[in-house]
């Protein structure tokens, strides 16, 4: 079997289970072509990244001027399956999330991925994220390519699913893959019953290190680890205010904040200015091992997020036999269970928050222990990368 994989950006940081999909579908005895619009000079910091860079064909490294020939070429060997596209283009574009030029450069793009998946004999394309990857996609099938299918992690495309057209993804689509059941309702929301059949539940899925891997007890300390992206969704400045009351409460703990991004100045002036620069920390951008050494030397993961569809560094952390301290939103409940194997708290609350760390901070050490291995089990049970990629299998086997 061979298939071509489809990213806006690849390889990146925050997309890893991207990379460990497609190495478990290799090892499966699928053949994967890797296409991506841009990645090619992203800093990286896995040398596994860095490998899959070299793998990766790139729709927008060599300018503008390949994009216009391959949209000529394609205008001229198809010209009714190009007018036919260009006015998919056009629908998509109206009420859009943006405007009408990008689409008609989705268009161009599309064009050049038909050239090179064609000419590679790729009969199916599977992309990830319902954005401008899926419409990509879907203008490549309207030009006469191969077959589509998409996975949908949210929250971008449940915000605004209609300005995405998520609908007019579904219904041309082969099938597509929701990562939670959370995820697969939203998208029975916007399209016809008719269609409800091609959406399924593959679950991200983690790789060996996690799993494999020797684990030392929780360790006798009060730390709290963070893994994400600093924006707006992941809710860090609602845990720097929670740890502004632990500390005004005379509370022992540390917090750190494994990750960087656009929020990080704001986030960084707002510990300095309640002066807890000596309780909480920031790594920057670091690799998988390095995520996996902070999980295993914190007493918990805590994730206080607005928006999600199902957090990899969640399972990361439960597979780590370190419980975590969440949020009640999206496919975060599914897995997670007060008592069991975490905490849950609701979303935007300081309190709640500040409630769920004492009393982490008082369980005892043989009770988080226990939690730890709840959690272990429940992600071994549901996010095996290689049981996961043999369900997409299966679905790419039965086009």
């Amino acid at each position: 079997m061979r298939i071509a994989y489809f990213i806006n950006q690849y390889p990146k940081v925050s997309h890893s289970f991207i990379r460990r999909e497609i190495n478990a579908l290799e090892s499966q005895g699928v053949e994967i072509m890797r296409i991506a619009l841009r990645g090619w000079d992203a800093e990286l910091v896995d040398e596994r990244d860095i490998a899959e860079r070299g793998l990766t064909h790139y729709v927008l490294k060599s300018g503008v001027k390949d994009l216009l020939i391959a949209l000529i070429r394609i205008m001229a060997q198809r010209p009714k399956r190009f007018l036919s596209a260009v006015m998919l283009a056009i629908k998509m574009g109206v009420e859009a999330v943006r405007p009408l030029p990008y689409h008609l450069i989705y268009l161009a793009e599309a064009c050049k991925i038909l050239h090179w998946v064609e000419k590679a004999g790729i009969k199916h394309i599977h992309g990830h994220f319902g954005t401008n990857t899926a419409e990509i996609l879907m203008l490549a099938n309207a030009l006469g390519g191969p077959t589509y299918s998409f996975t949908v992690h949210g929250p971008e495309e449940f915000d605004k699913p209609q300005f995405f057209g998520i609908a007019e993804k579904i219904r041309r689509a082969a099938f597509v893959i929701a990562i939670s059941s959370y995820g697969r309702s939203q998208l029975y929301r916007w399209v016809e019953h008719e269609h409800w059949n091609k959406v399924r539940v593959v679950h991200c899925g983690l790789e060996e290190a996690f799993i494999n891997v020797e684990i030392p007890q929780q360790p006798d300390n009060h730390r709290f680890v963070c893994v994400g992206r600093l924006c707006e969704q992941k809710g860090q400045l609602l845990l720097i205010e929670a740890a502004r009351q632990l500390a005004e409460d005379n509370v022992e703990f540390e917090l750190v904040l494994a990750g960087d991004g656009e929020m990080r100045g704001e986030i960084e002036s707002l510990i300095g200015a309640y002066s807890l620069d000596d309780r909480i920390s920031i790594t920057g951008w670091i690799s998988s091992d390095r995520v996996m050494e902070e999980i295993l030397a914190s007493r918990a993961m805590i994730l206080p997020s607005f928006a999600e569809g199902l957090p990899v560094v969640l399972m990361e952390s439960l597979a780590l036999k370190r419980p975590v301290l969440t949020t009640y939103v999206a496919g975060i409940p599914e897995l997670v269970k007060p008592g069991k194997n975490g905490w849950l708290f609701p979303a935007g609350s300081v309190d709640a928050i500040v409630e769920a760390m004492k009393s982490c901070l008082t369980t005892p050490k043989d009770v988080l222990q226990a939690m730890g291995e709840n959690g272990r089990s429940a992600v071994l049970d549901r996010h095996s990368i290689d049981k996961e990629a043999g369900k997409l299998k299966v679905l790419l086997q039965n086009l």
